[in-house]
């Protein structure tokens, strides 16, 4: 038998950052869009844990313990008390390193995909622990749509959005590692008070009502200006999406990929095709949110040879 889990990416339409606490964690208030970029994940049984990845950026995805669909094969094996062997097979569309959680996703992927194939009928609260377990951003990842996360990220309520939204995202030619992206947010606000961050009612209301322009002017992203000190280039593609009519522009997470949110699929195209011809960005996607989390799409059983 053999598993196939979808799983979407995901854009920070609002990312509230707090100071560093004492365990090297920030407290966030987290607004996440899941949007249709999808990376899948293919579990079947093998006699050791190995793990395979193909698609753009696939060179580098880690296939040791380290990838986090790895870790979640031996979590939820470890829970029930069996052998965590099997193949993992990860068709990469979310961007690499680009702060759209692709990483996340293929955490939350493989987990389903693990709990369907083996029959350990883990219940949902089981596998958002887990998920929190592996990181900040898996849990969302499970649960897709739109949530606010607060403590790390993990803590998730579900929100209501009123509409469908669409965006562009560019991706930049390296990537940002996210733990540098923290550390230069602390450097950058050393000796000043950093208040507690909160989820932003106009922002809510928006995605309550599917108000783009509504949006637009709630977004933010705390971890906007540590991105442009490490990566000032990026100022130049945000500089293109709002000259080719997007209705904002922000750094996506911890960077470095840049969205744009648009009114909808003409402008869409519009301001990817903008984009491409700046030279300011490697490539551009487009996609739309919200989109279910991890969704089971395919099973399949092989009768064993006579």
């Amino acid at each position: 038998m053999s598993v196939t889990v979808r799983v979407p990416a995901k854009v920070n339409v609002q990312l509230g950052v707090g100071a560093a606490r004492p365990d090297g964690y920030h407290d966030l208030a987290n607004v996440f869009l899941a949007v249709g970029l999808y990376d899948e994940i293919t579990v079947t049984p093998a006699d050791e844990l190995r793990v395979t990845c193909d698609g753009p950026g696939a060179d580098q995805v880690p296939l040791d313990r380290t990838n986090l669909a790895a870790r979640a094969a031996e979590t939820l094996a470890a829970r029930y008390g069996r052998d965590p062997g099997v193949h993992l097979h990860i068709a990469k569309d979310i961007p690499v390193a680009g702060g759209m959680a692709g990483g996340s996703a293929d955490g939350a992927g493989a987990l389903v995909a693990c709990d369907a194939l083996w029959g350990t009928g883990a219940c949902r609260d089981e596998l958002l622990d887990i998920c929190a377990e592996l990181g900040s951003d898996v849990p969302f990842s499970l649960v897709g749509g739109a949530a606010l996360g607060i403590g790390r990220g993990e803590q998730l309520t579900p929100l209501e959005v009123g509409g469908t939204f669409h965006w562009v995202f560019a991706m930049a030619g390296r990537g940002l590692s996210t733990p540098a992206v923290f550390r230069e947010f602390d450097r950058l606000g050393e000796g000043t008070d950093i208040p507690e961050p909160v989820a932003s009612g106009d922002l809510l209301a928006a995605l309550a009502k599917g108000d783009p322009d509504a949006l637009a002017a709630a977004v933010s992203n705390d971890l906007q200006p540590a991105a442009l000190s490490l990566f000032p280039e990026l100022a130049d593609t945000l500089a293109a999406g709002r000259a080719a009519g997007a209705l904002t522009a922000l750094v996506s997470g911890s960077g470095p990929t840049t969205a744009f949110l648009v009114r909808g699929p003409e402008a869409a195209a519009e301001v990817a095709q903008a984009l491409l011809t700046s030279g300011t960005c490697r490539t551009v996607r487009t996609a739309s949110g919200p989109a279910p989390g991890a969704t089971i799409i395919d099973t399949t059983t092989t009768a064993p040879a006579r």
